[in-house]
Order: C-alpha cells, then sequence, then structure tokens
C-alpha cells in the first residue's frame, strides 16, 4: 500500500466511532497525551533537574549552553532511543503474536532479540553488515512451517544457542563488544544522534510496511487453510510479516540491546482497549510501546537516584510476573 494510502487509513479508522475497537480514537489520543506528557518528564527530570519552561525554551533553539548541552547531547537522544525502540519491539510483537496465534509469543520469546544480539557480536567482530538474524528467523520459520506452538518452542531454543554463540565470540574476541554487560541488560545510556540514524529509516519504513499488511494479518488470524482459501497466499505472507517482526526487533536490539518483554506487555494491554483486529491494535501498540519505554526509562532514573537502575532490570521486573500470569491464564484454556 503506497505511504499515503497508509496516512488515508490511518486517519479514516481513527474516525470511526466505537464498537468493536473500544473507543479507538480515545485510546490514540490518551496515548499520544501520556507519550508526550512521558517524553517532557523525560527531558525534565534527572541528574540535573531542568524547568519545563527551560526545556521547551532549550528546544526552541534558545536558554543556556549547558542546559542545551544536557538535553541535546544526553537526554534528547535517550529520549528518541526510547520512543523508537518500544514503537519497533510493541509491533513486532502484535506481528509474531498474530502470525503465530499465540498470546506467549513475542521478539525475546522465539529468539529474535537473541538473534539479533549474535548479529551485533559477529558484526562487531567480523562483517560491517550483516543480515543474519532475520535470516535465521526465517528459515526457523520455514522449517517448522510458521506453526504455532512448534516455532515457539523452537524459538526458545534458537535463543539458548544464540545466547552461547554471543559468549563464545566475546570468549575469543573479549573486545569485540565493550560494555557487552550493558548491552545484554538492556538500556539506553550512552545514545547518541547518529547511532539512531539507521535504526530511525529501518523502524519507519517497516512500521509502514506493517500498517498496509494489516487486513493480511488478520486473514492469516482465521487459520492458515481459511486464509488460502480467501486468496491470500499465507505461507509466503507469513515469512514476510516475520522478516518484518524481525526488522523491527533488531533495529531496537541495535539501539538498546537485549530488552525483553516490551512485545509481549503492550500487544495484551492494548488488545483489551482497542480489540483485535490488526490496524487499531498495531497503531496503538506503537505508540503505547513508545510510552511504556519512556516511563520505565525515568523511573529506572528516578527510583534510586543519583544511582540509575538498568532499564532491563525495570522491564524484567514487570515483564516477569506479566508472563507468568499469562501462562497460568493460558492453563485454563485450550492448548495451542
Amino acid at each position: 500500500m503506497p505511504f499515503g494510502e497508509t496516512l488515508m487509513k490511518i486517519f479514516q479508522k481513527s474516525c470511526m466511532g466505537p464498537g468493536s475497537k473500544k473507543y479507538f480514537l480515545e485510546t490514540v489520543v490518551s496515548l499520544v497525551v501520556l507519550t508526550v506528557a512521558a517524553s517532557l518528564a523525560s527531558l525534565t527530570f534527572g541528574a540535573v533537574d531542568i524547568p519545563i519552561q527551560e526545556v521547551i525554551s532549550v528546544l526552541f533553539g534558545h536558554g543556556e549552553e549547558l542546559q542545551r548541552q544536557i538535553i541535546f547531547l544526553a537526554r534528547l537522544p535517550r529520549l528518541f532511543g526510547c520512543l523508537l525502540a518500544g514503537t519497533a519491539l510493541a509491533t513486532s510483537g502484535v506481528i509474531i503474536q498474530g502470525v503465530l496465534s499465540n498470546p506467549l509469543a513475542a521478539p525475546n520469546i522465539i529468539g529474535v532479540n537473541a538473534g539479533a544480539g549474535l548479529a551485533v557480536a559477529l558484526c562487531s567482530t567480523f562483517v560491517p553488515a550483516l543480515g543474519l538474524a532475520t535470516l535465521l528467523v526465517l528459515l526457523i520459520s520455514e522449517r517448522a512451517g510458521a506453526s504455532r506452538i512448534t516455532l515457539i518452542l523452537a524459538g526458545v531454543a534458537m535463543s539458548s544457542i544464540f545466547s552461547a554463540g554471543i559468549d563464545a565470540v566475546l570468549t575469543f574476541f573479549p573486545d569485540a563488544l565493550n560494555g557487552y554487560s550493558d548491552f545484554r541488560i538492556g538500556g539506553v545510556k550512552n545514545l547518541s544522534m547518529s547511532r539512531l540514524a539507521p535504526a530511525f529509516w529501518i523502524i519507519l519504513f517497516t512500521l509502514l510496511v506493517a500498517l498496509s499488511l494489516s487486513n493480511e494479518l488478520d486473514l492469516l488470524m482465521l487459520g492458515g487453510e481459511s486464509a488460502q482459501s480467501l486468496g491470500l497466499p499465507a505461507k509466503q505472507m507469513r515469512l514476510l510479516l516475520l522478516a518484518v517482526a524481525a526488522a523491527l526487533a533488531g533495529a531496537a536490539v541495535s539501539i538498546v540491546g537485549l530488552l525483553g518483554f516490551v512485545g509481549l506487555l503492550v500487544p495484551h494491554i492494548m488488545r483489551r482497549l482497542v480489540g483485535e483486529e490488526s490496524f487499531p491494535l498495531l497503531l496503538s501498540s506503537a505508540l503505547g510501546g513508545a510510552a511504556l519505554l519512556t516511563i520505565c526509562d525515568l523511573v529506572s532514573r528516578l527510583l534510586f537516584a543519583p544511582f540509575e537502575l538498568p532499564l532491563g532490570i525495570v522491564l524484567s521486573l514487570m515483564g516477569g510476573p506479566f508472563f507468568l500470569w499469562l501462562l497460568f491464564r493460558q492453563k485454563r484454556r485450550p492448548h495451542l
């Protein structure tokens, strides 16, 4: 779908009244307001608090030099990292859960994040540009037929293999990833605009592709045979959507490291607000992921100030209990 048609679809969906989407417009507006508020708070609070009026003044090209350096060199790249990674991971989670028809699926669970981490380690050591993670994810999905529980179990196994591969690379080449501990835990410290730029374009493009394929994702959720009977090449579309999900997760990993649970938490929350239809779910999850990661980063900075708790720990403390709750909830339902 062309870019203009995708934007028109966003507008048309947003203007529709309440129904099965459970007040989609109100949800989107609320998420935008929440994201803006969290963004301003992220720029305001930290080791050095800057009044909100000064933050706005700096953003419009005024303000003191020290405040400009704090905002433009430290806090703004950090904020953009949260917004981009949160959007990418949440959208990737929606796609993976939809394609596999399994609410327990997420980028960190089926091995996408770990595969991207291995690619980062290999790229840092041997090759400047290597799309290893996406190719491996596609190979697994093709071998497993992109089935529901089979691919998740294969992903868990591959996640362990990828992690072992990362450890092996670092054993033989200890300087391959400086600060790998921070990378494995996940966080947004020490980001720069130049580092964010490639990921921004990848996330923007793949997000538009995902939105334009929302109808196809809806058909896939009916089941492979039903989608095939309606004229959709189900296998090829599964592979394409998994490639989009892998690209989104890989771009996020290049920014924030191996953060988990965003792609699991956000789609479930948004599904309760806007329903199961893919387009509203993708759009609201993108906004919700950006808001969630920004808020969690703010909490990680302020909870034990002046000491900073790694962002990955905050997300794990939230996501771990949520995943256990999902497991117990699934136990009371028919197996996938």
